[in-house]
C-alpha cells in the first residue's frame, strides 16, 4: 500500500507513519519553520527504505548550510528511488542532486520539465522560487519576471493553498507589483500564520511600498512565537533593521546586529549570515556610522572559510564588501580573479558585473568616490543578475548615491533620491535630500 501527500501525489512507502511525518516536515520546510529534521528523522525511522524521507532530509541540511550531511543524505536517496520510487520520485530526487552538485541550471532546467508533469509536486517547484532559489542564481536579467509566469503557468493546480499564495505573492512582488503581492501574501499568511516564509514575504511587500513602520510593526509582533535558532529569524531581523535604519535610529541598528546577526549569534544559514551582516554593517557605513574593524574581521573570519573564492554572483558581492570594508585588499584581488577566471571558464552565470562590483566596492572603501560611482552606475541595469531581492541589491544603489554625494556630484544624487521618492517614500531618503539642498 502506498500513501500520498496532501496534494495528491503517491509516496512509494507503505507505512503511514514515515507519509505523515514526511508530509510534517515538507510543510515546515515550506515555511521556514523549526522542526523539519526531527520530521524527517521520524519518516526515516519509520521506513528505512523510503527515499524521499532522505531527500527531504538533505533539503533541509542544505538550507541550513549543512552541506555534507546534505551529500550524504542524497546519495542515499539516490540508491533507494531507483529500487523503491516512481517516475516522480527518481526525477525530484535526480533535481535535488544536481542542485547539490553545483549544477544550478541543469537544476532549473530539470524543475521546469518536472513541473510540466507534475505541477502539484509543492517541494519541487519551491526549488525554482525565492531569493536563493533556481531561478535567483540562474544569472537571467529577467529572473524575477520568469518566476511569477511559473507560478501564473500552475496556479490553477493549487487555487486557495496556503503555500502557493505565499510563493506568488512574493514572487510577485519581485516582479513589481507589491500592492498585488501584499495581498496574495496576506491570504496565505491567514491560512497558516505559523510561516515564516509569509512574514519575510510580507516584509519584502511592505519594504517596496514604503511602509517602514508597518513592516516594523508586524515584524515585531511576529518574532517572539518563532524561535531564534530557525532558519529565517535572523534575515527576518535584518528586515527589521532596515525599519529602523530609515527612521535614523542608528543605536537600534547596532544593537540588533550584535544580540542577532553578529557570528557567534546567529543560527542563520550561513549565506543569510554573511549576506545580512555585511549589508548591515555596509549600510551603517553608507550612514557615516564608524564601523570598529573587529567588527568586519570577524564576519570575514566567519565567511571566507565557508565561501571560497569564485563562488556565485550574490556571495562574491558581499565577500567583496566585507573585504572592502576590512581592508583585506589582497585577499579581495584573489577572490577577483578567481571570478574572472569563472566568468572567462563561462562557469559564472551572473557574468562580469561580479567582479565590476567588487571593484567598485574597494574604490569607495578607499574613498575613491568618483570612480565608485561612475562603476556602480555603468552596473545597475546588471545587477539583477546576482539573484537575491530587490531589498537585498538596492545595497548597490544606495552605496553608488552616497558615493556621488562624497565626490561633490549634488546633481546626480539629487536625480537618484528624486528617482527613488517617486517609486516609494522613504524617511531616510527624505533626510538625503534635504540635506542637499
Amino acid at each position: 500500500m502506498t500513501h500520498q501527500d496532501r496534494f495528491g501525489l503517491a509516496l512509494s512507502t507503505a507505512s503511514a507513519e514515515a507519509a505523515q511525518a514526511w508530509q510534517r516536515g515538507t510543510d515546515r520546510m515550506l515555511c521556514f519553520w523549526p522542526g523539519m529534521v526531527a520530521d524527517f528523522d521520524a519518516a526515516i525511522a519509520a521506513d528505512a527504505d523510503f527515499a524521499l524521507a532522505y531527500a527531504g532530509r538533505a533539503r533541509a541540511r542544505m538550507m541550513q548550510g549543512a552541506m555534507e550531511p546534505a551529500r550524504a543524505d542524497c546519495t542515499r536517496a539516490e540508491a533507494l528511488v531507483l529500487r523503491n520510487g516512481d517516475a516522480r520520485e527518481q526525477s525530484h530526487v535526480a533535481i535535488l542532486a544536481r542542485m547539490l552538485a553545483g549544477q544550478a541550471q541543469a537544476a532549473l532546467r530539470a524543475t521546469l520539465s518536472h513541473l510540466d508533469l507534475w505541477p502539484r509536486d509543492a517541494l519541487v517547484f519551491s526549488y525554482a522560487l525565492g531569493a536563493f532559489g533556481l531561478f535567483a542564481f540562474s544569472g537571467m536579467a529577467d529572473h524575477d519576471q520568469a518566476r511569477l509566469g511559473l507560478c501564473a503557468r500552475h496556479a490553477r493546480h493549487y487555487g486557495e493553498d496556503w503555500w502557493f499564495l505565499v510563493a506568488e505573492g512574493w514572487s510577485r512582488t519581485e516582479a513589481g507589483d507589491p500592492r498585488g503581492g501584499l495581498a496574495e501574501t496576506e491570504r496565505g499568511f491567514a491560512l497558516r500564520p505559523e510561516n515564516a516564509h509569509a512574514i519575510h514575504a510580507l516584509s519584502h511587500a511592505l519594504f517596496e511600498q514604503g511602509a517602514m513602520a508597518e513592516a516594523e510593526a508586524r515584524i515585531a509582533a511576529f518574532l517572539p512565537g518563532y524561535a531564534p535558532d530557525a532558519l529565517l529569524y535572523g534575515h527576518v531581523s535584518w528586515h527589521l533593521a532596515l525599519s529602523l535604519l530609515d527612521r535614523g535610529d542608528v543605536a537600534g541598528t547596532l544593537a540588533l546586529y550584535a544580540a542577532r546577526l553578529a557570528p557567534g549569534v546567529s543560527a542563520s544559514p550561513p549565506l543569510n549570515q554573511i549576506s545580512d551582516g555585511a549589508a548591515l554593517l555596509w549600510r551603517l557605513h553608507l550612514a557615516g556610522v564608524t564601523i570598529p574593524q573587529a567588527l568586519w574581521r570577524d564576519l570575514s573570519a566567519y565567511a571566507t572559510p565557508r565561501f571560497p573564492p569564485g563562488g556565485n554572483g550574490f556571495t562574491e558581492l558581499h565577500m567583496a564588501i566585507l573585504l572592502a570594508a576590512g581592508g583585506e585588499i589582497a585577499a579581495l584581488e584573489a577572490r577577483i580573479a578567481a571570478a574572472e577566471a569563472r566568468v572567462q571558464a563561462g562557469g559564472l552565470p551572473a557574468g562580469p558585473v561580479v567582479t565590476a562590483l567588487a571593484r567598485a566596492f574597494a574604490d569607495f572603501a578607499e574613498e575613491r568616490y568618483a570612480a565608485a560611482a561612475r562603476r556602480l552606475a555603468v552596473c545597475a541595469a546588471e545587477t539583477v543578475r546576482l539573484g537575491g531581492s530587490h531589498a537585498q541589491r538596492e545595497i548597490v544603489e544606495d552605496t553608488c548615491l552616497i558615493a556621488h554625494m562624497r565626490a561633490g556630484e549634488a546633481e546626480a544624487a539629487r536625480a537618484m533620491l528624486h528617482a527613488r521618492l517617486a517609486r516609494r517614500p522613504s524617511a531616510r531618503d527624505g533626510r538625503l535630500l534635504a540635506g542637499l539642498a
